[in-house]
């Protein structure tokens, strides 16, 4: 879908604003058009504009004049100025230079084309939206990224991030699935900490990691007396967390006994600790995620039917990474970023060869697995750029024939697609008509790759 913005065009000649304005409007832009460099100025102070169109030579305050006095503001105001095309019928090298030095994008000389004004125009709208992206993704990266390690940029990956946002405004309980590695702590830490209990401390609790005859007395506390070497009393993890959330990690592992006393806990918002006999109110908001099919577990027997409906009142599923393949680049320069530091060595980046080996493999552990991945390869690389031979993964990641990224045909077909759409894409500088033109394909047709492979 083309971009479309506000345009400000400037030019003394009535003819050329008649001619320009209408075919960037018929084009779907919103056009402004005046004929002096005091008028713009004066517009541009007013009201925001995606692009600014400027002839070069125009009475009174002439096209560079109107930039310099655009550009020259502190470079907080200049992040929020409008891409700039200059028009120019006297064209120097040198003009040409200073307005690229002063920010044009673009340069123009008159006479041209409609068609290639309107090809800059789009490029130039383009490059702006990716530059207020850009600037978004900065300001949101502590609190949407790297405070809960959630890295990504695909369509799924949005979705849950936002979905997280929402469920996080309630107290509503919810139920987070996925397979192992693919982040669901992540995820439970980024409901808590943007919810209105983020003051509070988030308890975690690993029910894997506690044995079944400890686990109740970890959840619930206990008094003194209560058992074998309960020399007093213990506060359990829902009684810390009052007025917060839990955190139950590996739910599926609980026993049977203790499924019915965390149901009655949500039931009832009430609990007994181990040994007493008096009962404890607790206002605690519960955050379960487990690796198992609940579902199958429930019809053999192993899982409480009513436990399973009172924790999935808002299920979340974490996608695993081979369905979200356009994340692992930039979750491989978000681990080549955090561990160089820790190890203390210069790495720039990855090769194509790497990354592309990186991409096709299907990380059966996910997130974790690619991170423990790139950890080993930033501590074995000889270079500042790590290549294949410092990447370590099965034996059956990299048996592919002829050099191509996977043994698996369909993998392989689909890597040629994506790849050849972002070549032509980078050779286009982001104009869809050329490079669906180098493709040899309709522009329908890159549309639909585009979408397929969620190409920004």
């Amino acid at each position: 879908m083309a971009t479309r913005g506000a345009i400000l065009l400037v030019d003394d000649e009535e003819r050329i604003l008649k001619t320009l304005s209408r075919a960037l409007r018929d084009d779907g832009h919103e056009v402004v058009v005046t004929d002096n460099g005091k008028s713009a100025l004066a517009l541009l102070g007013e009201r925001d504009f995606d692009l600014l169109v400027v002839d070069n030579r125009m009475p009174g305050l002439s096209g560079l004049e109107l930039i310099r006095k655009l550009v020259n503001p502190s470079s907080e105001g200049d992040a929020d100025r409008p891409e700039i095309v200059m028009m120019t019928a006297h064209a120097t090298v040198e003009s040409a230079i200073e307005a690229m030095k002063l920010g044009a994008s673009d340069y123009l000389q008159k006479p041209f084309d409609v068609d290639e004004l309107l090809v800059v125009a789009q490029r130039a709208l383009v490059h702006r939206r990716l530059r207020t992206e850009h600037r978004y993704l900065l300001s949101e990266q502590k609190t949407q990224f790297n405070d809960y390690g959630i890295v990504g940029t695909s369509s799924v990956i949005r979705e849950l991030i936002e979905k997280l946002g929402r469920v996080a405004q309630s107290k509503s309980t919810v139920l987070i699935t996925g397979e192992t590695g693919t982040g669901k702590e992540l995820a439970a830490r980024a409901i808590h900490d943007r919810s209105a209990e983020r003051g509070m401390p988030l308890i975690k609790v690993n029910c894997a990691a506690i044995p079944e005859t400890l686990l109740e007395s970890e959840l619930f506390g206990h008094v003194k007396g209560a058992f074998t070497n309960a020399t007093a009393n213990k506060k359990g993890k829902f009684s810390l967390a009052h007025g917060s959330s839990i955190f139950l990690d590996e739910i599926g592992l609980m026993g049977l006994p203790l499924q019915s006393k965390l149901l009655r806990v949500l039931q009832e918002r009430e609990f007994e600790p181990l040994g007493s006999e008096s009962t404890e109110q607790v206002d605690v908001r519960i955050i379960a995620a487990t690796n198992r099919d609940l579902r199958k577990m429930m019809t053999s027997g192993e899982f409480h039917e009513d436990l399973y409906y009172r924790l999935s009142v808002i299920p979340i599923e974490i996608p695993p990474l081979r369905e979200r393949r356009q994340d692992i680049p930039c979750l491989v320069e978000h681990f080549i970023d955090k561990h160089r530091r820790r190890a203390g060595k210069n790495i720039d980046g990855v090769s194509e060869e790497a990354l592309v080996l990186l991409s096709a493999y299907d990380w059966r552990g996910n997130v974790r697995e690619l991170e423990n991945t790139i950890e080993r390869a930033v501590v074995l690389a000889e270079e500042s750029v790590i290549d294949v031979a410092a990447i370590t993964l099965p034996a059956d990641a990299i048996a592919a024939p002829g050099g191509l990224p996977s043994p698996r045909l369909h993998d392989n077909v689909e890597w040629a697609e994506r790849e050849s759409i972002r070549r032509a894409l980078d050779a286009a500088r982001g104009v869809k008509k050329t490079a669906a033109e180098s493709l040899g394909i309709s522009q329908r047709a890159l549309s639909y790759y585009l979408k397929k492979f969620d190409f920004d």
